[in-house]
């Protein structure tokens, strides 16, 4: 009879991300898109969602505007929010729309309150959520990078997201010390326009700051492998005609310095209130990197070098959270930590 029921529910897992949203249905990642919706000022109808208004963003007219809805890991824009889940869920291939009943899991960060939970079921029951659970961001990217968090054995887990950056120390099932700093990549992107506007006198978007840091964004000067110098278009603010100029990966590395610093802090802040059984086996295991953050050059040698600890990259840094969000909702009765909307 179960069996029976389990065919008219939906289960999908999403990791509501500040930069970009990822969702799981049937075990595969089947939305990888930014968390951003594209919506017309006069008529407040939504006229793209992901990346096709990714491409909208900073380029729009009077009649457009583009809203990123989630802000430092949690939710900004109510209304902006909901319609861009339903635009990404609608963005399922093979989804049974006519199904109503849906389970959803939802990645969450780990210092989000009462009332920014009560925001993620809010926007999920309205999106056609039956049964809604919640999981915090390490938790999820401990799972993801196959850890098994039931066990009495001490993990760091250190995920840089888009809005956050959440540090956690996980053992039996359960977060025991933690710290969440609202430092991560879109700090690291409002750094390098900052840094190009003062440096060099260039007015660059948001858009050309993340092509920078993808192409030469880094956490330490001197690398094995430094990256060819990237070429960056934006307008020359004394002249106010465009211009390019190229920048090097020891130009970015000087102006992420203090974000970068910011974070070794959080470790070692999270690393000084963890009890000192768990941080023997840390010491054994060191410490995990997770999300979009992980990928600047030189980030794990920096952190290395700060905690005299082993530090892992893990393996698609990116879809971590997600895939352990979806290994979550494949075990909802196993895992007690899930969130649900009765415990609240």
């Amino acid at each position: 009879m179960k069996k029976f029921f389990n065919f008219f529910t939906q289960e999908i897992a999403i990791d509501l991300g500040t930069a970009n949203t990822l969702i799981i249905h049937n075990d595969q990642v089947v939305v990888d898109e930014p968390s951003i919706v594209a919506v017309d000022r006069n008529t407040n109808d939504v006229m793209a969602v992901g990346k096709k208004a990714m491409m909208m963003h900073e380029k729009t007219h009077q009649k457009i505007k583009t809203i990123r809805p989630l802000k430092d890991g949690v939710i900004a824009d109510f209304e902006a929010a909901e319609r861009m889940i339903q635009g990404l869920i609608d963005m399922i291939p093979n989804r049974r729309k006519l199904l109503r009943s849906m389970r959803t899991v939802i990645c969450i960060p780990s210092g989000i309150t009462e009332v920014e939970k009560r925001a993620v079921f809010d926007s999920a029951e309205h999106v056609g959520s039956r049964e809604t659970y919640l999981i915090h961001e390490p938790m999820a990217a401990a799972l993801g990078i196959g850890l098994d968090v039931t066990e009495p054995v001490g993990n760091m887990i250190i995920d840089i997201g888009g809005g956050t950056t959440e540090i956690a120390v996980i053992a039996l099932a359960g977060i025991v010390c933690d710290q969440s700093i609202r430092t991560a990549g879109d700090e690291f992107t409002f750094d390098i326009v900052n840094y190009m506007r003062r440096e060099h006198n260039l007015l660059i978007g948001e858009r050309t700051a993340e092509q920078i840091k993808i192409h030469v964004g880094a956490a330490e000067q001197n690398l094995e492998e430094p990256p060819a110098d990237y070429p960056v278009n934006g307008r020359d603010l004394m002249t106010g005609i465009p211009k390019q100029i190229m920048v090097s990966h020891k130009e970015i590395s000087r102006c992420l310095d203090k974000s970068v610093a910011k974070i070794e802090e959080a470790i070692l802040k999270a690393l000084e209130s963890t009890p000192p059984e768990l941080a023997a086996d840390i010491y054994r295991t060191g410490l995990y990197l997770t999300g979009g953050g992980a990928l600047l050059r030189g980030l794990d040698n920096r952190i290395s070098k700060k905690t005299k600890l082993p530090v892992h990259i893990a393996e698609d840094p990116l879809r971590a959270v997600v895939r352990g969000t979806g290994i979550a909702l494949q075990n909802i009765a196993k895992f007690s930590f899930l969130i649900s909307q009765k415990s609240l």
